[in-house]
């Protein structure tokens, strides 16, 4: 599936986005193909490369994003979610916020009121139009 996302002002098309092959293998299981990870939807590629970004930043090793994201699936599977790939971005966007409220990146009431802000805008956006946030301050 090709598809081009913006997060930011970085504009990722899927073919053409590429992570270290030491890092991938960093990782936890993660769903690829040929060409490097594959997304099903956009949310995921801005997730992906969100993580990647901060942790190129210095905000967090490599090695402490692949153990918190171990984490969240080992979480997951000890309540019994299964193991089908269905929801492994949803696992690393949990480990995503996990890991910036520890390194104190975001407090968990913004991080909360950013979620709420998120998800108004979303319920509010006509379909096939871009979800967009105010600016916070």
């Amino acid at each position: 599936m090709l598809f081009t996302s913006t997060y930011g002002s970085a504009i990722l098309t899927q073919p053409d986005y590429r992570v270290d092959s030491e890092l991938l293998e960093a990782l936890p299981p993660l769903p690829q193909d040929e060409d490097g990870p594959v997304f099903s939807e956009p949310w995921q590629a801005e997730a992906f490369a969100l993580a990647v970004k901060l942790s190129e930043q210095g905000y967090f090793s490599w090695k402490e994003w692949a153990d918190a994201l171990g984490a969240e699936l080992k979480a997951a599977s000890d309540r019994g979610e299964p193991d089908d790939g269905s929801h492994y971005y949803r696992h690393w966007v949990a480990a995503l916020e996990g890991l910036v409220e520890t390194k104190a990146l975001v407090d968990a009431p913004s991080l909360e009121n950013r979620k709420v802000a998120w998800a108004n805008a979303y319920r509010n956006t006509p379909h096939g139009k871009p979800v967009v946030l105010d600016q916070q301050e």
